[in-house]
């Protein structure tokens, strides 16, 4: 029974204490805001203050964020030990939250010829945070290694080399990201191609920044991706979604994705976002945080603006949670045990606010 100096019960208490798998973050876009002023001051800031900030202010159209994430590679992150703080900061973040599982992406080609830090010395780092996490914080952590979209077809292929050559069990899989812009999925077949032969899952960033449909069906028939990372433009096509719907594409969203924020009216964002309209295509969604510290969002305010702002209901945001338990590179047992497990525990919470 609750006491009366409980604090009451919300939707957003609900949402918090929900287990969750996050599957789309990106290392990069975690970086606490003291930690990134740190970093900068470490190599002589080479941005200026402002810079910083903008960087932790949610606007309508962010500015500067390529170069301030670029900087990351170019000039703050120095050595395996940033890249272990890096993520051990993010999954105790994602703990807090209640995310028991984290499926996010790192950049090697960045970190290899930006921060001329070696591929096994950085991985290895990042592994052992994962490792480190597990213990102290409760969460399951594995690393996707994302293709930089901005760098060559042949910089993909390098990337995927260094992973077959270092495997181990945390590196789950290859992604892509940076602006798809100009940077089509055919660029980069090949590495795609060496990836699946490898065993390796692949996913890919595909109908972002308003991009074509078309994107998203290059990136399933061509890059024969195990699921798909944003792919918004596929209400474009109703066709499309619905064979998508039919060979159980899943898609990672992000509520806050910045190019509809950006290029949508205020006042229309959340009637017009195809987010609202994906499942009523059939497809299978899952929210995430993207970028959680740049987005300005935490995991329990990424599925909260499924309901405030898309109009979602909670028998919606159990089927998300299921969606996303089917969706993760787990084994088959785990991904049985935590169904019923959570979906007990969704259900409780739910009795609670209902």
């Amino acid at each position: 029974m609750t006491s009366p100096t409980s604090p009451p019960f919300t939707l957003e208490s609900m949402l918090h204490a929900i287990p969750k798998v996050e599957l789309h973050c990106h290392l990069f876009g975690t970086v606490r805001h003291d930690t990134f002023k740190q970093l900068n001051l470490r190599a002589g800031a080479p941005l200026a203050a402002d810079e910083i900030e903008g960087f932790y202010t949610r606007g309508e159209k962010p500015v500067g964020v390529l170069r301030v994430l670029r900087a990351l590679d170019a000039q703050l992150v120095r050595g395996p030990g940033d890249l272990y703080q890096l993520t051990l900061d993010y999954l105790q973040d994602a703990a807090s939250h209640n995310v028991r599982y984290a499926e996010f992406f790192w950049n090697p080609t960045g970190t290899v010829h930006g921060s001329g830090i070696p591929y096994a010395m950085a991985q290895s780092a990042i592994v052992r945070a994962i490792q480190d996490a597990q213990q102290e914080f409760g969460i399951a952590g594995r690393l996707i290694a994302a293709i930089d979209r901005e760098a060559s077809p042949e910089a993909a292929v390098e990337m995927v080399a260094w992973v077959k050559a270092h495997r181990c069990d945390e590196v789950i899989g290859i992604g892509i990201d940076y602006r798809e812009i100009d940077r089509p999925p055919e660029f980069f077949t090949q590495a795609y191609v060496d990836a699946r032969r490898a065993g390796l899952k692949t996913t890919a960033h595909a109908g972002e920044f308003g991009m074509p449909w078309t994107n998203v069906r290059t990136a399933l028939d061509v890059l024969q991706v195990d699921r798909i990372d944003h792919g918004y433009t596929v209400v474009d096509q109703p066709d499309f979604a619905r064979e998508c719907a039919e060979r159980g594409v899943f898609f990672t969203v992000v509520p806050t994705n910045s190019y509809y924020l950006r290029t949508l009216p205020p006042e229309r964002w959340a009637i017009d976002h195809p987010i609202r309209r994906m499942p009523g295509l059939g497809l299978r969604i899952h929210p995430n945080t993207d970028d959680p510290t740049l987005h300005k969002v935490t995991p329990t305010e990424a599925w909260l603006m499924m309901v405030r702002d898309f109009g979602f209901g909670l028998d919606d945001l159990r089927d998300f949670m299921h969606n996303g338990l089917d969706g993760a590179w787990i084994d088959d047992t785990q991904r049985r045990e935590w169904r019923v497990q959570w979906s007990e525990a969704c259900d409780t919470l739910r009795a609670r606010l209902e």
